[in-house]
């Protein structure tokens, strides 16, 4: 699988993962602070990746706001449900020709600490064979927020930083299919 469609259907299931994303029912929202998130997928090309994200609660509820468009543009399905343990999200997104199914298990109590565990599908039409992956996205509270942060900033190793609050920016990146 080339690395454009690992890094898409990582993407796809982060977007349909992240607090505040709506479905059936909503996640709680995070603790205000610094959050550090450490991915780990199987059956990828991708490498273990660990990211900060700085949050306040107006922040948590706004992804909601910025993502839901965006998901509603390329996801057929997106459900949220809460269980005897924590959550459970079933998702169905598509972008380019890439269809993403993705079922995941969020445990925790989004004070401290939350798990989720992943395993997606991904169909490419022509462009390849099927490919599954799993991971899982261990999430923990750190404290504070640091002097030079701002609520949405996410820290991606290396030290790239982007905000969360760009997401209305990063639409008009997803390839438009014909309809």
């Amino acid at each position: 699988m080339t690395r454009p469609f690992v890094l898409l259907g990582s993407a796809l299931g982060l977007a349909a993962l992240l607090p505040g994303t709506a479905g059936a029912v909503d996640l709680p929202v995070r603790k205000a602070g610094l959050w550090e998130m450490k991915i780990v997928r199987t059956g990828s090309a991708m490498p273990e990746m660990t990211m900060q994200h700085c949050t306040d609660e107006t922040t948590d509820k706004d992804m909601s706001t910025a993502v839901s468009p965006m998901a509603k543009d390329i996801c057929s399905k997106q459900d949220i449900q809460k269980t005897a343990t924590g959550y459970v999200s079933d998702s169905v997104c598509g972008v380019a020709g890439v269809t993403v199914t993705s079922h995941a298990e969020i445990t925790g109590d989004f004070n401290s600490a939350y798990t989720v565990k992943t395993t997606s599908h991904a169909e490419h039409g022509k462009a390849g064979a099927p490919h599954d992956t799993t991971g899982t996205i261990e999430a923990k509270w750190l404290g504070a927020c640091k002097a030079d942060q701002k609520p949405g900033d996410i820290i991606m190793a290396g030290g790239m930083r982007m905000n969360i609050k760009d997401m209305e920016k990063l639409k008009g990146l997803i390839p438009k299919l014909p309809k």
